[in-house]
C-alpha cells in the first residue's frame, strides 16, 4: 500500500482572511472542494471566456452582478450536484 502525505493547499485569502486547506482531518466532509473547484475555474478562466463570447445588451446602470460572475455562480453550483 502507498503511503499518502498530506500537504497544505493555500487559497486565494478571501478579504484578509488566509484560507488554507490541510487533508489530514480522517473520514470528513464538507463543501471545502468548491473552494478547489472554484480556483481552478479561476485558473481556467471558464467564466471569463463564456462571458466574452455572449453579447449582453443590458443596460450597464442597472447591473448588479457581472455576467462572468453568474457564470462563475452556476458552474459551480452544478458542479456541487
Amino acid at each position: 500500500m502507498t503511503e499518502d502525505t498530506s500537504l497544505p493547499f493555500s487559497f486565494t485569502a478571501v478579504g484578509r482572511k488566509k484560507i488554507t486547506a490541510a487533508f489530514d482531518g480522517g473520514r470528513i466532509t464538507s463543501d471545502a472542494g468548491v473552494m478547489l473547484l472554484g480556483q481552478a475555474e479561476r485558473r481556467l478562466g471558464l467564466a471569463d471566456k463564456l462571458a466574452a463570447a455572449i453579447a449582453v445588451p443590458r443596460n450597464p446602470l442597472l447591473i448588479t452582478h457581472s455576467l462572468d460572475s453568474i457564470f462563475r455562480a452556476r458552474i459551480l453550483a452544478i458542479a456541487r450536484g
